[in-house]
């Protein structure tokens, strides 16, 4: 059946099964042997034009001139061609070769090492995938937490986790921690944990929408969902605050039963790096060689683009003259629901005692902490929040804040913030117990 796709997005017709082994290999036949095949030229074409201009100190007429030339043109195809026939002839005709020898590779899902390398792949060129159907591409899914497909009746509260660019739904434990869901079930009954997978390449607002349209869907069919809890790390976090503007804006039930939303190391105004290699493009290309790397640098998917300036709706870009965008923020504001519980956590390498002006503007490696806290000298943008809903973890990198125990601990005092209370006078009420019989033992 196919799958409605939100706005701006190619309409693609998808089973909404996630890729089983041979969709891998039918995917990557089908990248090596069809069209990146604009992207590519255009990249021969442009790294050609400034070595002329670079290194042979040609005018930009004198090497446009040259580039008209038939013989410059035949040199282009020629380096296509090369470039292409051995996936075309060679790898893509193995490939599908494998898949006709093992017709059980259809009904084989992904191992761990593949999720990781069809999810990077995703998050690198994911919008290519969808645009051009290919099998590679990751519709959205819901998964428990044991890593199966969500299958069956839901009840109670549900807590939804999101995780970052190039990333999945794997990723939010490590053999050394259990991880936040681990933490959260072991505080409740009829708690359940569901760990989103989808294509970080598309952009965020349309990941926000389909997130938005798929617990709509959730809510309706388990009618005995009471509430719903959203934690994002990184780009997931964006995609939450995607997914509740839609869902407020389409009046969805769903969010309405939303209580919490947490965003971990989320960059909210933008990550660093992405600006920062936006901004060398922009001011250090007039110099030579700076330009070459600059076109290797622009073959970055629409999600990537989004993370400059933390975009989470479609009018943040959908205007833009060119889709690479300005270095200026021309976001426009989308504030927090007013009715949810936001916890904003930020991680940093810096050490509490030992302070860096490098490191906090570094922050976790890719985010700054005031980009994670929502911090911004624009009070249009600023989530202005009380600081005991928010929190720094001194000593934590980017990848670590999703899943390390003193997190997981301080999400599990946000959203239980009467359970160390409890726990504190059953103890007492033990010990009392325990002088009682004491006492009368010694009577």
């Amino acid at each position: 059946m196919p799958s409605l796709t939100p706005l701006h997005e190619t309409y693609c017709k998808w089973d909404r099964s996630p890729p089983s082994q041979a969709d891998v290999l039918e995917g990557m036949a089908q990248l090596v042997s069809t069209p990146l095949s604009n992207v590519v030229q255009n990249l021969i074409q442009s790294l050609q034009r400034e070595m002329l201009l670079s290194l042979f100190g040609m005018s930009k007429k004198k090497s446009q001139e040259i580039q008209k030339k038939s013989y410059m043109k035949k040199f282009y195809q020629f380096s296509y061609d090369t470039l292409f026939n051995y996936g075309s002839y060679f790898l893509a005709p193995t490939l599908r070769k494998i898949i006709d020898q093992f017709p059980n590779l259809h009904d084989k899902p992904l191992t761990p090492n593949m999720i990781f390398l069809v999810s990077a792949l995703n998050g690198i060129i994911g919008d290519y995938l969808l645009k051009n159907h290919n099998p590679l591409a990751l519709s959205s899914m819901l998964y428990d937490h044991y890593g199966a497909v969500q299958n069956g009746d839901l009840s109670g509260r549900v807590v939804v986790f999101c995780h970052g660019l190039c990333m999945n739904h794997l990723d939010w434990t490590n053999h050394g921690y259990g991880g936040i869901g681990e933490k959260l079930l072991a505080q409740r009954d009829h708690n359940t944990m569901l760990y989103l997978h989808y294509n970080t390449g598309r952009r965020i607002s349309a990941n926000g929408r389909s997130l938005s349209n798929m617990l709509e869907d959730l809510v309706k069919r388990n009618p005995r969902i009471t509430s719903i809890d959203l934690i994002g790390h990184s780009m997931g976090g964006l995609v939450s605050r995607s997914a509740l503007f839609y869902g407020k804006q389409n009046m969805y039930q769903w969010f309405h039963m939303t209580e919490n939303l947490v965003c971990l190391g989320s960059p909210h105004h933008g990550a660093v790096l992405e600006r920062m290699g936006f901004a060398i493009q922009e001011k250090v290309g007039r110099f030579p060689l700076v330009r070459l790397a600059g076109h290797l640098v622009n073959i970055r998917s629409n999600g990537i683009l989004d993370l400059r300036h933390g975009s989470v709706r479609d009018d943040d870009w959908e205007h833009n003259d060119a889709r690479i965008g300005m270095i200026d923020d021309n976001r426009k504001p989308a504030p927090l629901p007013s009715h949810i519980n936001t916890f904003l956590v930020a991680g940093t390498i810096e050490f509490e005692n030992r302070k860096n002006r490098t490191l906090k503007v570094i922050g976790d490696y890719l985010v700054s902490v005031k980009s994670a806290l929502g911090e911004h000298p624009n009070p249009r943008f600023q989530l202005k929040l009380p600081e005991s809903h928010k929190a720094v973890f001194f000593g934590l990198n980017h990848m670590e804040i999703q899943y390390h125990a003193n997190v997981a601990e301080q999400i599990a005092k946000w959203f239980y913030p009467h359970h160390d209370d409890i726990a504190e006078a059953q103890i007492q009420k033990y010990l009392s117990k325990l002088e009682t019989m004491q006492d009368i033992v010694e009577t």
